[in-house]
């Protein structure tokens, strides 16, 4: 393989790496959110919602149309970094069988 392939593959896996620790990052909040979303289903309907140092009362419906709007997000961009992963992946394998095959 030569340099620039090695480089450009070196290059790729940086960016996997990059795309793992975000979706990481999103997995976890998803999951946080899903949690939050089942605690507010058992909860009555007095809730609170905390802002900075401040706990506030909110309205259950409105903090449930905020927890699903913030999993809707999550979602949409682990299936985003998803597809970039799959895109690296792809890129760094064509760069192999060229390199292998040169």
């Amino acid at each position: 393989m030569k340099d620039k392939n090695l480089q450009e593959i070196q290059f790729l896996e940086q960016g996997l790496q990059n795309i793992l620790f975000q979706k990481q990052a999103f997995q976890m909040e998803l999951s946080e959110a899903k949690d939050a979303l089942k605690e507010l289903e058992n909860s009555k309907d007095e809730v609170f919602k905390i802002i900075g140092q401040l706990m506030i009362k909110s309205e259950k419906s409105k903090m449930k149309e905020e927890i699903l709007s913030k999993i809707k997000i999550f979602e949409l961009r682990m299936k985003n970094l998803e597809k970039q992963e799959v895109s690296l992946a792809e890129r760094m394998e064509k760069i192999r069988d060229n390199g292998l095959k040169a």
